[in-house]
């Protein structure tokens, strides 16, 4: 956990001062929320994530569902290229966040959990870490098979945490950026702002693309207007 754990530390600090120099809607670095923000950062991402991920090795440790992986011809990514790997991981790991993230919104019991996250009033890019510790169980128990069925090793699982981590990110930073036609690739903080729009303030349940901005305008839940929404949260 220590690379991750400086990676988190140097990419908030990056995060931080590009946030100053480029901000959507000036706010203070200790704005409303941020303590509040840190301590969830640190109890999810160091451990939460650590207890899942041994509770998880565990569960399945004794069984030989694995096993299927090599006469399956599961294990043909594990030969490839890493920024391959990375690559593949990425794609369907994201594609099942969506699917997940959409559900989070529309199932009421699993939305009281989530609702943790959306109680932001002021966003940045620590804000990508205020949610319930449920929801890394919850993410973490689905995807946990697909990832090790494919034989993705523990340099390429850490690769494709940084890369999605860094655009999660990206995405709820309080950046003013425009990226252009990538927003139908990469999320970002033009289109993630208003997924956490405030019901009065303009419709609900729309962008919730984790890495992959494609999904949301595949699926018709895309919404990216010109200008942020005048008031997020819930």
């Amino acid at each position: 956990m220590v690379p991750y754990s400086v990676f988190l530390l140097v990419s908030g600090l990056l995060f931080t001062l590009a946030e100053r120099l480029w901000p959507r809607s000036p706010q203070p670095v200790n704005r409303k929320g941020y303590g509040l923000d840190i301590v969830y950062a640190v109890f999810n991402a160091e451990v939460v994530g650590s207890l899942v991920a041994i509770w998880l090795g565990g569960l399945y440790a004794g069984t030989r569902f694995l096993e299927w992986r090599e006469p399956l011809g599961l294990n043909t990514l594990a030969a490839m290229p890493g920024w391959v790997q990375i690559l593949a991981l990425l794609t369907v790991k994201d594609f099942l966040q969506w699917g997940i993230h959409n559900m989070l919104h529309r199932v009421p019991a699993l939305w009281e959990f989530h609702k943790t996250h959306h109680s932001t009033e002021v966003m940045d890019w620590l804000s990508n870490w205020r949610f319930h510790w449920f929801e890394i169980v919850v993410y973490q128990a689905i995807l946990y098979l697909p990832a090790n069925l494919l034989g993705f090793s523990a340099p390429v699982t850490f690769g494709c945490a940084v890369v999605s981590t860094t655009i999660g990110h990206f995405a709820h930073a309080n950046l003013r950026w425009h990226i252009g036609p990538l927003k139908y690739i990469v999320n970002s903080p033009e289109m993630h702002v208003w997924h956490h729009v405030h019901p009065e303030a303009g419709p609900v349940n729309r962008n919730f693309a984790i890495s992959i901005a494609l999904w949301d305008w595949l699926f018709h839940t895309a919404y990216a207007p010109a200008d942020p929404p005048a008031r997020i949260g819930i």
